[in-house]
């Protein structure tokens, strides 16, 4: 099973639930139940300037990442400065609410939930407002190097370029200190740099950054989780249970348990895409590949 949504295709609006609590916010679900997935939710959201979500708890684990503008998020009653590329992690049952300054322009962030939210009108919300507003007071910068921001990340530009990384940050380097944790893996012409996971608190799920040079590839295989993938820039050749489409800049995909699929990048230019991955990997078999059976198959004298 697997889900496509073309960026034109995308509306945000203001859901019921939220209009008593926000203004100038307005949000798409764009993978949930409703596409059939489980484990899954991707929201896309936007706020105005002067624009603000009440305080808010999920009953459910969820990640952001910030695509564009300065939203101020405020968890456990302490406000963050967010800039383009900051993520983060908000823990389940974790009061927070969002708002942009007035001079501040429009806002757009990804929002990644595990499991999938529960459809509007389901009998047992799992979004509950307190009624306490957007606090209005100053926010903090959000310093990474700071160990009590521990579930908030930044993707520094030059940290998908593998030359980068070939001699030491010096030990200022605005970064988080370098790790197996933090490491850029890089394969078959893929690069790929976790944002979200274990290391922040998430436990449901996880969240990264995965850059195709041209030429990458990621050869036909399926997992016993879900995936989901925002294109940020580029185009990608995709394929999903026998179909073959590709994607542009703003598309989403979605693949559930099971289905078959892969990515080509044939465009002579780089894809950098938005991947989520729900529940979270376990701590093997978590990737089965099509030509490794297949190889067996030719080894017993079948057919592949």
């Amino acid at each position: 099973m697997f889900h496509v949504r073309r960026a034109d295709q995308i509306v945000l609006a203001t859901p019921a639930a939220y209009a008593p609590h926000s203004s100038g916010h307005r949000r798409a679900e764009v993978v949930g139940q409703s596409v059939g997935s489980l484990h899954t939710g991707i929201t896309q959201c936007a706020l105005d300037p002067g624009g603000a979500v009440g305080e808010h708890v999920h009953s459910f684990e969820k990640s952001f990442y910030v695509l564009e503008g300065r939203p101020q998020l405020t968890v456990d009653g302490r406000t963050w400065q967010l800039d383009p590329d900051d993520c983060g992690l908000v823990p389940l049952g974790a009061p927070h609410a969002w708002r942009v300054a007035v001079d501040g322009g429009a806002a757009r962030w990804i929002e990644a939930s595990a499991p999938a939210p529960r459809p509007a009108g389901h009998p047992s919300p799992d979004t509950f407002f307190t009624g306490a507003p957007a606090p209005q007071g100053p926010a903090e910068r959000l310093d990474i190097r700071d160990p009590r921001t521990r579930t908030f990340f930044r993707l520094e530009p030059g940290q998908m370029e593998l030359d980068n990384l070939r001699i030491g940050a010096p030990v200022d380097a605005p970064t988080v200190s370098a790790s197996m944790a933090t490491a850029l893996l890089a394969y078959s012409g893929i690069a790929l740099k976790m944002l979200v996971d274990t290391r922040l608190g998430a436990v449901l799920h996880q969240m990264f950054m995965v850059e195709y040079e041209p030429g990458g590839a990621a050869q036909l295989h399926d997992h016993p989780l879900e995936e989901s993938y925002t294109i940020v820039s580029g185009e990608v050749e995709a394929e999903a249970d026998g179909e073959r489409f590709t994607l542009h800049a703003g598309d989403v995909f979605w693949t559930g348990v099971g289905c078959v699929h892969g990515f080509w990048n044939t465009s002579g230019a780089r894809v950098r895409f938005l991947e989520t991955q729900s529940p979270q990997l376990p701590a093997n078999h978590s990737y089965r590949f099509n030509r490794d059976w297949d190889y067996l198959a030719e080894r017993l004298g079948g057919t592949p």
